[in-house]
């Protein structure tokens, strides 16, 4: 008997209040790490109508990366004219903002567990307890769930169409959803798909008061088909339920809209809900925070598993207590499609790849100013250099280490 499901993931813009939170966060520890790479992050940031609030605990070693601390409002205001707010009428841009700052330093309790040669342990420790989860599956060519990687491809088009001045009444908030229906645990068709984006009186009916039906089409054939046809065609049909602007209308939005916060959007960063998540954000953390850096090693090692054909689906769990270096689990489940037992390659896993904080910001080269770029659109599934944790790198080594 074929057995058929629906699943679905969400993203959001650049433009959305969380995101807008989590992109300013990541600038600040962008800007930081660039003058210090010992510089010890956790940047808060609140979005709301006129105001960014900056909150955390924020450490540097020398004078350079204090003058980047005290321009933290600068790069807050720069971040924002780079998403798109630009212009008052929106009700939230860059220029008129109130920013303030409420940064202090890290808690000497946690940095001698987290410096290496202080404290209890010598080695560097994790920055936080917790658990990490990264997640690894065959239906895309970027070893993501496919519902939640053509949600961040209608995103991005949406950041296209509105940059690129094709379609000029878009502005920078949206949201896109996709439900994918499964046959036997394989995509099968695309079931739903939604659009929600923030746009100008232009395309309202003044009649109605609502988007005009030929907004919403257009939305259709300039976001949603080009990313369909780009990544998976024969999963385009012509029983597509779409959901354009379900409201009516989305003329106030971003922070004028809802506030926004640091971490608020942790499935949207994953994977749309596929698989487990450990509770802990990325945006604003430095790399000593295992909630980061561990769960971008999950994701690596996840991908190497199923690159190397030893599952068509994985996930790694990663465990750690604060101050220890060594993490206290690891855990990999292949949902029952693993070719050798799941002990077996978590084994391996523990052979091939270094798993202490230490370990693994030297491996992935993370003590680089390369997070504003994964504070939008997803923190997997994406191509280019500064993504070193989607690497399918180690692929021989686990085969070796399996006797493959």
């Amino acid at each position: 008997m074929t057995m058929k499901h629906l699943f679905t993931s969400e993203s959001v813009t650049r433009g959305h209040p969380d995101k807008v939170a989590d992109q300013i966060s990541d600038a600040v520890l962008d800007a930081l790490l660039a003058k210090d790479t010992k510089a010890r992050v956790a940047c808060e940031t609140l979005v709301t109508t006129g105001l960014v609030v900056l909150s955390g605990e924020v450490t540097v070693h020398n004078e350079k990366a204090e003058r980047e601390l005290l321009r933290a409002d600068e790069i807050a205001r720069d971040t924002i004219r780079e998403i798109g707010y630009t212009h008052p009428e929106i009700g939230f841009d860059y220029q008129s903002c109130g920013v303030v700052k409420a940064l202090h330093s890290q808690s000497p309790d946690i940095s001698q567990g987290v410096t290496e040669g202080e404290g209890e342990h010598k080695e560097q420790g994790a920055g936080d307890q917790g658990l990490m989860f990264g997640f690894a599956c065959n239906e895309t060519r970027a070893h993501m769930p496919l519902p939640i990687y053509l949600a961040h491809r209608m995103t991005e088009r949406l950041a296209e169409v509105r940059e690129e001045g094709i379609l000029k009444w878009v502005l920078p908030d949206g949201k896109s959803q996709v439900t994918i229906e499964y046959l036997d645990n394989v995509p099968h068709r695309i079931h739903t798909v939604v659009i929600s984006t923030q746009h100008t009186m232009a395309v309202v009916n003044p009649r109605t008061g609502n988007m005009t039906p030929k907004a919403k089409k257009l939305l259709i054939d300039k976001v949603v088909k080009p990313v369909v046809m780009a990544e998976c065609p024969k999963l385009w049909n012509n029983r597509i339920k779409f959901h354009i602007n379900p409201t009516g209308r989305f003329v106030v939005g971003g922070p004028n809209g809802d506030t926004g916060l640091t971490g608020r959007k942790i499935i949207v960063d994953t994977y749309g809900g596929r698989g487990s998540h450990g509770g802990g954000a990325f945006s604003g953390k430095d790399p000593s925070k295992v909630d980061r850096s561990a769960s971008y090693m999950a994701r690596h090692i996840a991908m190497n598993v199923v690159a190397a054909k030893l599952a068509t689906a994985c996930e790694v769990q990663l465990a750690y207590a604060i101050g220890v270096a060594e993490p206290i689990s690891v855990l990999v489940d292949c949902e029952g499609t693993a070719r050798v037992s799941e002990e077996k390659i978590a084994k391996a896993v523990q052979d091939v790849f270094p798993l202490t904080p230490k370990g693994i910001i030297k491996h992935l080269d993370l003590l680089r100013p390369i997070y504003k770029d994964t504070a939008h659109d997803g923190h997997f599934g994406r191509k280019g250099r500064n993504f070193t944790w989607e690497k399918a790198d180690h692929v021989n080594e686990l085969k070796k280490a399996l006797k493959l």
